[in-house]
């Protein structure tokens, strides 16, 4: 083998990294962790639940997508509201795909605190591929059993000449290996001298390349992760997503993996990629409460002001946030396209919630004004 994997190290599986180069993130990551969650206790519990299925929806999403498949959000959407007593919506598109990812996520999740056995594995495998039980040689996936006899690898490029990212280590052995990383697993979590956010990425990246099946690696380990995050919680509420913190730097997250796994047993970098991916889904967690809260305060003040369907609408848009393409207020021609109403009614309409206190006037002015949401007790 032209290249030495870290698997193949004489201290493998002995992680070790530089704690004083991840102290500032590790300090930084915890900190936001502690606003996310005293932040969204401070929201009400319908709210609580509608940010907690946006969570695992989205969760469940990229981590698919970080594989290249895309599925039908709605029917996973449905799946998650059903077992989480929200809404019920109509099952009727609700696929075998789709209910076997919300059960694995809310089995990771919900049940943090049941040990991670070799059992417990395999049938999360199986809910990944749920449709392939009765034949699954057709992907030759074997479902809820370990990988085959042939090397598992990485590869890209041409057939002829490819490129191996990575080998995993020889399925001769794997069931040992992974009994290792099971009882580290479980032994780690009452381990006091190792931060459960480290805990959380040294799982990430032992059982990725360990890479004990055929199909589905990936989306296991991440649910590994959440699983470790919740532990390290205790709490089974989950009101961010790492998989899509992922998602946005993928090329990072394979280039990361790929370089960590040809090293040595030093996975300082390795970690602090995990680590600042981690606190930018904690950030983003944060910014999307933050924007909850924030709606509901506005309403709540203007619970008795008269408005139009165009106005709410509008002040509705507005209040969702930047991504709408608003992030430097609307200006009057804006409203008109996004009201559908004729140029005297917006500019009757906004010169109104000027007056409610809905809307503020932005500095500039003439035919380029622009108005942005008056929050409550923001001058």
């Amino acid at each position: 083998m032209a290249s030495h994997w870290i698997w193949q190290q004489p201290d493998w599986p002995n992680f070790n990294w530089q704690a004083d180069r991840l102290a500032p993130l590790l300090r930084e990551c915890v900190q936001a962790q502690g606003r996310l969650m005293g932040m969204a206790s401070s929201v009400g519990s319908s709210l609580s639940a509608q940010s907690e299925l946006d969570a695992l929806l989205q969760n469940i999403v990229t981590s698919s997508a970080i594989e290249g498949e895309t599925l039908n959000v709605g029917s996973v959407r449905s799946s998650l509201a059903r077992r989480l007593g929200l809404e019920q919506l109509d099952d009727d598109h609700v696929s075998q795909r789709s209910e076997g990812l919300a059960q694995l996520m809310l089995d990771a999740t919900q049940q943090f605190a049941q040990p991670l056995t070799l059992e417990r594995l395999l049938e999360w495998h199986a809910w990944l591929f749920p449709d392939q039980e009765a034949d699954f040689s057709a992907h030759s996936v074997r479902v809820g059993a370990l990988r085959g006899d042939e090397p598992m690898q990485v590869v890209s490029g041409r057939l002829d000449r490819p490129t191996v990212h990575f080998e995993a280590p020889p399925r001769l052995g794997l069931e040992q290996q992974l009994n290792t990383f099971l009882t580290w697993f479980e032994d780690s979590r009452s381990q006091e001298q190792l931060d459960p956010l480290l805990r959380a990425g040294i799982a990430h990246f032992w059982f990725v390349t360990l890479h004990p099946f055929d199909d589905g690696n990936g989306r296991l380990t991440r649910t590994i992760t959440d699983l470790a995050l919740a532990q390290g919680e205790a709490l089974a509420i989950r009101f961010y997503a790492m998989s899509a913190s992922i998602l946005e730097d993928r090329a990072g997250y394979y280039r990361v993996l790929e370089a960590s796994q040809k090293a040595t047993s030093d996975i300082t970098e390795w970690l602090e990629w995990f680590l600042k991916t981690l606190l930018r889904s904690l950030q983003q967690a944060m910014a999307r409460i933050e924007s909850v809260l924030g709606k509901a305060r506005f309403w709540q003040v203007h619970r008795e002001s008269t408005l139009t369907a165009e106005q709410a609408k509008v002040l509705n848009r507005l209040l969702d946030g930047g991504e709408r393409g608003f992030e430097q207020g609307i200006s009057a021609a804006q409203y008109q396209a996004v009201a559908k109403v004729s140029k005297a009614t917006a500019t009757r309409h906004l010169a109104e919630l000027l007056e409610k206190g809905c809307l503020q006037r932005l500095p500039g002015g003439g035919r380029s004004t622009r108005y942005a949401i008056n929050h409550p007790g923001v001058d």
